[in-house]
């Protein structure tokens, strides 16, 4: 999980310092990984685990189904496993998929509408001894009037230190990732929005070119969604076609996310006009794991593959053509009026004879 850090220092090494001790406390959501949670620096260190109740012995994260207006009750176990008394602040918070594909928690100080609203801790710290653990009660409070679908976001612990030498404070963050799916109507749906095609051709008039295709995965329904993607191009009426090559699934996105998506598709036949294709087929899991592929998702957009290289050579041979045969044209005309003034020449003469052996 990236966590900001408040800087105190403006200079350029202060920043790059900063940048580089923000990554070295960076710390994963508990529950991505199986196991649990661990966050260690120097003498501080500590865990996070499920509580053991009805809900499991050994979850790896919280997952729950509630009707709106529910409620339901569990636990997160802290351990602090450093040799002083470790004081956390314990908050929860919603959840977001950043840049590079991964679940990250919003920090306290952004405002949450989903579980980051409607779980709430039995205490906003927790004091623990050294080499000891503590159970934070946490209460999850569905609104009546609250959206069927999917929300993602976690329970955290937090400690924030100072670091005097950097002039700056770290909030180290470590926590449990919360899934909860409202009861009612459920919407799957994923958009294909933003799609273009771009082709890049050779200097080689017969050779093949690359054509690349962009486009945004928009989850415009209420579940949690990831998807398999197929592109292909092809030229006019469908042919020439070409199929990319294996697509990365994109990260399940939360509803109303997006994320662009950028596919090379080699060795396309430039056929002047091109017809991509961009083919989703969503992925729903549900509350045991299973996957479910549901109906597929396809959009189309054009462009141009314009063999220019080609299209250059044609007009040089038909400008050669064009100049061979107006040069062969020119030389027979020429031909023609040399032999006619040949002829006219005979003729002229013959009769010249003719008078002359008259008189």
């Amino acid at each position: 999980m990236h966590v900001p850090v408040t800087r105190r220092k403006t200079t350029v090494a202060a920043l790059v310092r900063t940048a580089a001790l923000a990554l070295l406390m960076a710390f994963v959501i508990a529950g991505l990984p199986a196991g649990p949670a661990l966050a260690a620096d120097g003498d501080v260190t500590w865990t996070v685990r499920t509580a053991a109740n009805g809900y499991g012995d050994d979850r790896s994260s919280y997952t729950y189904g509630v009707n709106p207006g529910g409620q339901i009750k569990d636990a997160m176990v802290v351990a602090n496993h450093s040799k002083s008394p470790l004081e956390l602040a314990v908050y929860a918070s919603d959840g977001y998929t950043t840049d590079t594909g991964q679940l990250d928690l919003l920090t306290k100080d952004k405002k949450s509408v989903g579980i980051g609203a409607w779980v709430h801790a039995g205490r906003d710290s927790v004091v623990i001894k050294p080499g000891k653990s503590a159970e934070v009660p946490f209460t999850v409070s569905v609104p009546a009037n609250a959206t069927p679908g999917d929300y993602v976001g976690g329970i955290l612990t937090s400690l924030k230190q100072a670091d005097d030498a950097e002039g700056i404070n770290v909030d180290r963050r470590l926590g449990i990732r919360v899934k909860l799916r409202v009861s009612g109507e459920l919407k799957p749906k994923l958009a294909v929005e933003d799609l273009h095609v771009d082709y890049d051709g050779t200097f080689n008039p017969f050779a093949k070119g690359d054509a690349t295709v962009t486009y945004t995965i928009h989850n415009t329904g209420n579940a949690l969604l990831s998807a398999r993607q197929t592109v292909s191009v092809s030229g006019p009426f469908g042919w020439l076609r070409t199929e990319a090559g294996d697509i990365a699934a994109p990260p399940e996105l939360l509803p109303g996310e997006k994320w662009k998506v950028k596919v090379p598709v080699h060795g396309v036949t430039p056929g002047v006009t091109l017809a991509a294709t961009a083919t989703l087929t969503p992925l729903l899991t549900d509350a045991s794991g299973s996957t479910t592929s549901l109906k597929p998702v396809e959009a189309t957009t054009h462009g141009w593959a314009v063999p220019w290289t080609l299209f250059l050579l044609l007009l040089l041979l038909l400008a050669a053509a064009t100049a061979t045969y107006l040069l062969t044209r020119r030389t027979r005309a020429r031909r023609k009026l040399r032999e006619d003034a040949r002829v006219r020449d005979a003729v002229e003469q013959a009769l010249r004879d003719k008078e002359t052996q008259q008189s």
